[in-house]
C-alpha cells in the first residue's frame, strides 16, 4: 500500500501547480532566496505525467543551472533550401540543452534540503480565490481530496483554449535521439534550421540536429503550420531526413518526443484572480515567433522571487517586451499568408546579421537601432504591408493544441 502523501504544517505563501520548467523554475528561485514557503503539487506517475522532454536556450558564462545543462555548442549553423550554409559563433553566447529529468531531480534535491519547501504528487482539480489567498483542491494518488491554501498560487498548466489572436500557428516535431554506427556529428556545431528538407504547401519546415557525441544527436524534423502531423508523417520525415538527406548510415534510435507549440499573436493574462497567477506557456513566455520559451520562464521566475523578497505585490513580469511582441505579429503573419518566403527569410537573417547581436534580439534584448538596422534586411515591402493591415485584423480564439514543452 502506498503512503498517503504528507501535507504542508499549514499554509504556505506560495504554491505552484505544475512541475515543468516554469514551475520548478519558480520553486527553485524562491527556495534560492529563503523567504517565502513553498509547496509544489506535481502529478503523480502516471498517464498525466507529461514524458521528458528536451529545452534549449542560450546564456553566457557560468549559468544557474550548469550542474544539468545536458550540452552545449559554441557554433550554430543554418542551411539554406539549396544546401548553402552559414556557420556562425556567437560568443560570448552559448546554445544549451536540459532535459527535463535531470532538471527535476536536481530541483526536488533543493526542496528536500529547504526547511521551508515541500513537494506534492498529486492532481490539481479547482483553484479559488479565498480571503487572503487562494485555495487549490487536489486528488491525492489513493483517491482523496486534499484542501491547501497560500498567500499566492503560481499557475503552470497549459491552457484549455488560446486566447483571441489575430495569427494562429503551429510549431510541432518529432525528434529521434539516435546513434550511429560510425562518426557522423560535429559536437560543437549546433544545426539550428536545415531547410533542404520538402517544403509543405503551407507555412515552412526544416531539420534540427543538436549533437551529443560524434556517434549521437538528437535529430528533428520541424514545421511552422496551422495544423500537426500524424505520428506516422513525423517518422517518415524523419527516416527520409536522416538517411537521405544527413546520409547518417546505420543508426538506432533510443528515444522519441514529440510536442506542439502555439505560434500566436494572442494576448495570455497573467493573473486569474486576485491570488492566482499564471505562468510559462500559459502566462506568455513562449516567444511566438520561435517557440522559445525557457529563458523567458527565467525571467518571470527572477522577477516573481525578487518582489516576493523585498516584500512587494506579487506579480508576474511580462516575459517579453511590447516591440518584440509587435515585430512577431508581423512576422506570424507574413509567414501565414504566403508573403514571405520562410526558409529565404530565417537563412538571409542569419547571413546578414551578427550572431550575438540576432540572439540578443530573439531574446528580446536589443535597442530600437538595432532592431531597425535588422528589419532592414528583412523584406521590407510585404512587411511593411503586413503591419500597416494587423491593426485591421479581428481577433478569433480556437482550442489550445495538446502542447508538450519541447526543444524550443
Amino acid at each position: 500500500m502506498s503512503r498517503p502523501p504528507a501535507l504542508p504544517a499549514g499554509p504556505s505563501d506560495v504554491l505552484i501547480v505544475g512541475g515543468g520548467a516554469a514551475g520548478l523554475s519558480l520553486a527553485y528561485r524562491l527556495t534560492t532566496t529563503g523567504t517565502t514557503t513553498v509547496t509544489v503539487v506535481e502529478p503523480p506517475d502516471g498517464p498525466t505525467r507529461p514524458p521528458e522532454r528536451t529545452w534549449c536556450y542560450w546564456d553566457q558564462g557560468p549559468g544557474d543551472f550548469d550542474e544539468v545543462v545536458t550540452a552545449s555548442w559554441s557554433r550554430l549553423r543554418v542551411r539554406g533550401a539549396d544546401g548553402s550554409e552559414v556557420t556562425v559563433d556567437p560568443a560570448p553566447l552559448r546554445y544549451r540543452m536540459l532535459r527535463s529529468a535531470p532538471f527535476e531531480r536536481w530541483v526536488h534535491a533543493r526542496l528536500a534540503r529547504s526547511p521551508g519547501a515541500h513537494l506534492l504528487r498529486a492532481t490539481a482539480d479547482t483553484i479559488r480565490d479565498v480571503p487572503d489567498g487562494a485555495e487549490v483542491r487536489c486528488t491525492a494518488p489513493d483517491g482523496r481530496t486534499l484542501t491547501l491554501r497560500a498567500r499566492h498560487v503560481f499557475d503552470s498548466r497549459p491552457l484549455h483554449a488560446l486566447p483571441p489572436a489575430r495569427t494562429h500557428l503551429l510549431q510541432h516535431f518529432r525528434g529521434w535521439f539516435v546513434r550511429t554506427d560510425d562518426n557522423r556529428f560535429d559536437p560543437e556545431v549546433a544545426d539550428l534550421m536545415d531547410f533542404r528538407v520538402p517544403q509543405p504547401r503551407h507555412g515552412l519546415a526544416f531539420g534540427y540536429v543538436l549533437p551529443l557525441a560524434p556517434d549521437r544527436a538528437l535529430v528533428e524534423y520541424t514545421e511552422f503550420s496551422r495544423t500537426p502531423l500524424s505520428t506516422e508523417e513525423y517518422e517518415a520525415a524523419l527516416g527520409h531526413y536522416g538517411r537521405e538527406i544527413l546520409k547518417l548510415g546505420a543508426f538506432t534510435v533510443d528515444a522519441a518526443e514529440q510536442g506542439v507549440i502555439p505560434m500566436t499573436d494572442a494576448r495570455f493574462p497573467r493573473r486569474a484572480g486576485p491570488a492566482v497567477f499564471r505562468i510559462g506557456a500559459a502566462g506568455g513566455a513562449t516567444r511566438p515567433a520561435t517557440g522559445y520559451t525557457f529563458a523567458a520562464v527565467q525571467r518571470q521566475s527572477r522577477g516573481i522571487a525578487a518582489a516576493l523578497r523585498d516584500g512587494r505585490t506579487a506579480a508576474v513580469p511580462a516575459p517579453h517586451g511590447r516591440r518584440a511582441l509587435a515585430m512577431d505579429a508581423v512576422l506570424l503573419r507574413a509567414l501565414d499568408t504566403g508573403r514571405i518566403h520562410g526558409p529565404d527569410f530565417f537563412t538571409t537573417l542569419f547571413r546578414r546579421t551578427p550572431p550575438e547581436r540576432l540572439l540578443r534580439f530573439l531574446d528580446g534584448a536589443t535597442s530600437p537601432l538595432e532592431e531597425w538596422g535588422i528589419g532592414l534586411r528583412t523584406p521590407v515591402g510585404p512587411m511593411l504591408r503586413t503591419a500597416l493591415e494587423l491593426p485591421f485584423l479581428p481577433r478569433r480564439a480556437r482550442p489550445a493544441p495538446r502542447s508538450e514543452e519541447g526543444p524550443r
